[in-house]
């Protein structure tokens, strides 16, 4: 750190203390002025009314919400481009009672997505954020249809759903709603600054955020790279950076089991340092251990890949998962993610090395997933002309596949799962060649817990539980919503819908 910088923060014994032992830890571990509190007569180097740290789904929810209201808004990304996991997401928004279930006969509600939520969560979540994200489902995607998204025009059933609710965008990905997003932004007067990486938050005397601290020209993962600035906020600054999954040493200090040994499907730049920051200036952390591993990934590929869409699409909704070893069906392959995963990591060798199960759809089921040609094109997922040839590609016992293959068909023709209870009142049976399977298994997906937030989007402090004045989030950085399992589907109605809360909420905040 340069000695004009060193000069810029004027960080006093007297202050020192006041900003708490989180703040003294901090400095002693050398980040650069990690200190919370920095003397106002500081040099700016740009003020907006309000900035919003990253680019997903929530971070540009907020930005739009806030500058429709005539702020001056300014969204800083440490990556190159904008969009972070959000682009990569598989592009699936949940909503309740929306017109495509009025036109499919499909009876819905915000009580019965909040229930199924909360089912998925083990009954842990806070029920208040809950049903603010249920709720608000409807007018987010009227927000983003509005802003240019485009939808294909059935719904898909998700696992851990009730009915069937959830819209996938037109290319099968989140850069569906991101690109409309961040034109939209642009268009309204935006200013998105990437390659610029948030160190720390800024507060007054009276312990109210007044801007962030960053490092500007940043080339992510090197850390010698940028410039410390300081950039003001006079009315708030959003917190929407995403999870940590990207994060091995944070990841393994939540869930041991899980830090280098398991695979990520997020960007590689969700890391988690701007909610470490928002930690160190008192924010509450919640359920930080509870991570998602995501069920429909696949092992022959690295990251969310394309064969998550095959098995979100096709496999699990229109086929059966079975274990390589016996050709029989675990689980219900649409129940909700923690319950698939949690099977599936159980298939190991006596080794102790995966056993990856196998899923299986037949050419009619096929038909519903829309990376199906990149999957074949990748070899990820493969195709046979008979159920044989399948089992011994995989080395399945070839009896055993065949009567789980059968057992299900005859639970499709009666309208009953008499093994795992799976919905089938929509499926097809396995019978029309060719077959196409993939290997599956589980990869760290999405981080439930983050800093707490109340319904309007204010993060919380961690002695007084009330509002730290200025400072909001939305997205995967808080935590609470999802409790021990996020439904599918549910992130990006979580990060719009909190996310224009958000926007409208830092708005209303006085400028100072």
């Amino acid at each position: 750190m340069s000695n004009n910088n060193c000069q810029k923060v004027d960080v006093s014994r007297r202050k020192l203390l006041a900003g708490g032992a989180a703040a003294a830890t901090a400095m002693m571990l050398g980040n650069e002025a990690s200190a919370s509190q920095i003397n106002n007569a500081i040099n700016w180097d740009k003020t907006f009314d309000v900035l919003v740290i990253g680019s997903g789904f929530a971070a540009l929810s907020a930005a739009i919400e806030a500058r429709r209201k005539g702020l001056d808004v300014m969204i800083v990304e440490k990556m190159r481009v904008p969009g972070g996991n959000s682009t990569i997401n598989g592009g699936l928004f949940a909503v309740a009672g929306s017109e495509l279930q009025k036109e499919e006969g499909v009876e819905d509600s915000v009580e019965l997505m909040v229930q199924d939520m909360m089912a998925a969560g083990r009954g842990i979540n806070h029920p208040e954020l809950t049903r603010a994200i249920a709720a608000g489902s409807p007018d987010a995607f009227k927000f983003v249809v509005e802003c240019g998204a485009k939808f294909k025009p059935k719904l898909s059933w998700l696992g851990g759903h009730s009915v069937a609710r959830t819209y996938l965008t037109h290319n099968a990905s989140g850069s569906g709603i991101v690109r409309p997003l961040v034109k939209t932004a642009r268009r309204e007067g935006v200013v998105i600054r990437t390659e610029c990486k948030m160190l720390n938050f800024i507060t007054n005397d009276d312990k109210r955020i007044i801007g962030i601290q960053v490092k500007d020209g940043y080339r992510f993962p090197d850390e010698e790279t940028g410039i410390v600035k300081h950039f003001k906020a006079r009315r708030g600054v959003v917190l929407a950076s995403g999870g940590f999954s990207r994060d091995t040493k944070f990841l393994s200090a939540q869930d041991p089991r899980l830090g280098g040994v398991i695979d990520s499907t997020n960007q590689p730049g969700a890391t988690g340092e701007a909610l470490r920051a928002a930690f160190r200036i008192g924010a509450v952390p919640v359920q930080l251990s509870l991570i998602q591993l995501g069920p429909w990934a696949s092992p022959d590929e690295q990251g969310f890949g394309v064969a998550s869409m095959f098995n979100i699409q096709s496999g699990f909704r229109y086929g059966i998962m079975v274990k390589r070893a016996t050709g029989k069906r675990f689980v219900n392959e649409l129940a909700d993610r923690k319950t698939r995963a949690d099977a599936m990591i159980k298939n190991v060798k006596e080794s102790g090395e995966p056993d990856y199960p196998i899923i299986l759809v037949d050419s009619v089921g096929a038909k519903a997933c829309p990376t199906l040609d990149r999957c074949l094109e990748y070899k990820v997922v493969h195709a046979f002309d008979r159920l044989e040839d399948l089992a011994s590609h995989y080395q399945i016992p070839a009896e055993g596949l065949i009567e789980s293959v059968t057992a299900y068909n005859e639970y499709v023709k009666n309208n009953d799962d008499l093994e795992f209870a799976k919905p089938v009142s929509t499926a097809t049976p396995i019978i029309k060649p060719p077959f196409y399977a993939v290997r599956g298994w589980p990869k760290v997906h999405h981080c439930m817990g983050g800093v707490e937030i109340n319904p309007s989007a204010q993060v919380l402090h961690s002695e007084t539980f009330e509002p730290i004045a200025g400072l909001y989030a939305a997205g995967e950085v808080t935590g609470g919503p999802h409790g021990a399992s996020r439904l599918g589907s549910c992130a990006i109605t979580d990060g719009l819908v909190m996310g224009r809360i958000a926007g409208n909420s830092v708005a209303r905040n006085d400028a100072i």
